[in-house]
């Protein structure tokens, strides 16, 4: 499976659920399903791969400020909900996590921001097809988020670091 095979699968799973993200892992797990084995680990492996990437600390200070807070485990399910987003927005979160003010306008922390499920649709997909877990995927584990630590809840360091989201969620 090639990356925009990847993207491809994300866009049209969460335009067949109209962006509700238990839909949208329910409506992956389907199209995953009808796929190889072997494609359904290529799947797993790009998303590992995109969920490792935006372990940062500047984009979990930006979940930070969009949910109202975010614990570790917050901000891996709202890694997964990003990439559940679609490439556009996810490139643009990592890249500048202040973005994410233009990015998702519409953002609601009530139901935008936790998509747990879709970070496991190849697992089940995997399972359905073949009976068995999905292997180990051979991807080195970060030991923590990239980038220097700062005080998320402070507030003059969030306004300086995320001007938009901070004037949208902040304060």
């Amino acid at each position: 499976m090639y990356e925009t095979d990847f993207w491809q699968l994300i866009d049209a799973t969460r335009e067949a659920a109209d962006g509700d993200p238990d839909e949208q892992a329910d409506a992956l797990v389907d199209r995953l399903a009808q796929l190889t084995p072997d494609d359904v680990v290529d799947f797993a492996r790009l998303f590992e791969a995109r969920f490792q990437r935006a372990f940062t600390v500047d984009l979990w200070g930006a979940a930070h400020l969009l949910l109202g807070g975010a614990s570790e485990e917050d901000f891996d399910f709202f890694r997964c909900w990003l990439i559940g987003q679609g490439r556009e927005v996810y490139e643009g979160a990592v890249h500048h996590p202040d973005e994410l003010a233009d990015l998702v306008p519409d953002f609601d922390e009530d139901e935008d921001g936790d998509a747990e499920d879709l970070g496991y649709a190849a697992d089940e997909a995997h399972e359905q097809l073949t009976g068995l877990p999905l292997p180990e995927l051979g991807l080195e584990q970060p030991d923590g988020p990239e980038g220097a630590p700062f005080d998320f809840e402070d507030p003059d360091i969030m306004a300086k670091q995320y001007p938009r989201l901070w004037e949208r969620y902040g304060g």
